[in-house]
């Protein structure tokens, strides 16, 4: 296993750190410690191609200005929380605003635009990069000074693991997860369109026309959104289905899982050979398929348009702490919040 270390960048006069981890066959994993942000995977392709696998940025400057929460860590809470606001032990708080009247990805200065202090851990089969970033008492208006880890492993299997753990003072709530947006094409060569993918899920959550789930479990039986013996994304795309439109035309939408660590979630490109496999500890996996990737910048080099990525977001549902019927979000004080991720990365 070998680990290179740069300078990505410099963002108020702190330098900002690239991580380059490449296992025994020469798969690489790149991450920055703006964020926790993956900017680059490589791996091969049916004829032995090793090409970049997420859509991420040569520089600093582009992710300030450009990003769509491109591979960072998303926190307190993924997803939205209606009016943003909750409530704890009969106590209103209030969050920032920052999609209209709601509350998106943490807020502004949510976890994806925090500089995090990050240290290297290596071993004869398996290389890791530790994060740390303790969340002040009110910072976005979530409650607890939330002491965080997200841990970043390669292993010679060519599988990222990703670790989240925490510990609050305070009673709080805690959701996190990772946006990295996936094309298996390789290079950015074709959009995710012609991708099929495979979910353990008979249920997905309906939205508002403010894309947050209305708390009503939906089956996925003979709709677009049965991806149970897998199905292409491009087939959903086309559709009138009445969800699909509601989100730009592609999916923006939670999935409840059937299993954990059982090759729950499945992405496939055959043109390229490449496959996917994620396992999670997590209920629900956010499918998006880039519906609102704008045009007018490159990323590496190729123009952006809509669907040229997707994210598979491992979490809990969205607006949970609102929906009773939900998997609670609450983080008692003085107790771990821990979950663990798998992307093992094969050819068919």
């Amino acid at each position: 296993m070998e680990v290179l270390k740069d300078v990505f960048g410099e963002l108020n006069g702190q330098a900002i750190t690239s991580y380059t981890l490449r296992n025994d066959s020469g798969m690489e994993f790149t991450c920055i410690d703006y964020g926790c942000t993956i900017t680059r995977i490589m791996v091969p392709d049916k004829n032995g191609v090793k090409e970049n696998v997420v859509l991420g940025y040569d520089t600093l400057e582009e992710y300030l200005n450009y990003s769509p929460y491109f591979g960072c860590i998303i926190g307190r809470i993924s997803g939205r929380i209606k009016n943003a606001t909750f409530t704890l032990d009969d106590e209103a708080f209030t969050l920032a605003k920052n999609e209209n009247e709601n509350h998106l990805h943490g807020g502004d200065n949510g976890f994806h635009n925090v500089i995090w202090s990050s240290s290297v851990e290596t071993k004869a089969d398996e290389a890791n990069i530790v994060f740390s970033y303790t969340s002040p008492d009110g910072e976005e208006g979530f409650p607890g000074n939330l002491k965080l880890q997200v841990t970043y492993s390669l292993n010679n299997e060519n599988e990222i693991v990703i670790s989240y753990q925490g510990v609050s003072d305070q009673k709080t709530i805690v959701n996190l997860t990772n946006h990295s947006y996936f094309n298996l094409s390789g290079n950015l060569k074709r959009t995710i369109l012609a991708h099929e993918l495979t979910l353990k899920s008979d249920g997905f959550l309906e939205l508002d026309p403010s894309s947050i789930p209305t708390g009503k479990v939906l089956s996925v039986e003979d709709t677009v959104f049965d991806f149970r013996k897998g199905l292409q994304i491009v087939q959903g795309v086309n559709s009138e289905h009445p969800q699909i439109k509601l989100v730009g035309g592609g999916y923006d939408h939670p999935f409840l899982l059937n299993a954990n660590h059982e090759q729950e979630i499945t992405l496939v490109d055959y043109e390229s050979g490449r496959k996917l496999e994620i396992e999670t500890d997590e209920p629900c996996v956010v499918l998006y398929t880039g519906n609102s990737l704008e045009e007018g910048f490159t990323i590496g080099g190729v123009p952006s348009e809509k669907h040229l990525g997707l994210c598979l977001e491992t979490q809990l549902p969205p607006n949970m702490i609102n929906n009773p019927n939900f998997p609670s979000a609450v983080l008692e004080a003085n107790e771990v919040y821990s979950t663990k991720t798998k992307y093992a990365f094969k050819l068919i």
